[in-house]
């Protein structure tokens, strides 16, 4: 790279400098993006561990409130109770795991790196020159 006779750097050092400062913050930007990306699936992968769990408790929730209208019908008085009780606690478990669940897909979705991408454009501003 040529210097100029004052030891300052030349324009074609300073135009290489600035491109490798530029490729240097597209990666770092890339990296950012595919490390968000991956934070947000996460989320969401979690929130549907918790959906599905929240489903296969209903399904046994399901049974019990069957076996509780059942035994109800028929007259046997402390089985129906204790059935509707259980089938109580199940729908509450349920219920927390449902919450829980949507939270975090939520939280997951969109997978866009919106984060990025608002540094992207904080980057093309600063470059511009219109800094606001």
């Amino acid at each position: 790279m040529a210097e100029r006779e004052d030891g300052r750097p030349g324009l074609f050092d300073l135009t290489g400098r600035v491109t490798e400062l530029v490729t240097r913050l597209v990666r770092t930007e890339i990296q950012s993006a595919k490390a968000e990306i991956g934070r947000k699936a996460k989320a969401a992968g979690i929130g549907i561990g918790f959906l599905a769990g929240a489903a296969v408790i209903g399904f046994f929730a399901l049974g019990v409130l069957i076996a509780a209208a059942i035994a109800g019908l028929s007259g046997v008085v402390p089985g129906w109770l204790a059935a509707l009780i259980v089938a109580g606690a199940l729908l509450l478990a349920i219920t927390v795991l449902v919450l829980v669940g949507l939270r975090l897909v939520k939280r997951g979705a969109p997978p866009l790196p919106s984060d990025t991408i608002d540094s992207l454009r904080q980057d093309v501003r600063v470059v511009k020159g219109t800094n606001a």
